[in-house]
């Protein structure tokens, strides 16, 4: 489940830093903003899926 993951976050850099460029070329503030926005979101998916991998890891060994 990591690799689909890590694919779709790959995607989403890629994305945000093509709309920073255009932005940087065309000088407007809410392509950065939008750039900025993306990768943010990148990074919160992998955040919440490390830690939703590690609760569901200790909730799992609880049960047991």
């Amino acid at each position: 489940m990591l690799v689909p993951i890590l694919i779709f976050d790959l995607g989403l850099v890629a994305w945000s830093l093509h709309l920073m460029q255009q932005a940087f070329d065309k000088q407007e503030f809410s392509l950065m903003l939008a750039g900025t926005l993306v990768a943010a979101a990148a990074v919160a998916m992998l955040v919440v899926y490390f830690l939703m991998g590690h609760c569901l890891t200790y909730w799992d060994l609880n049960a047991q």
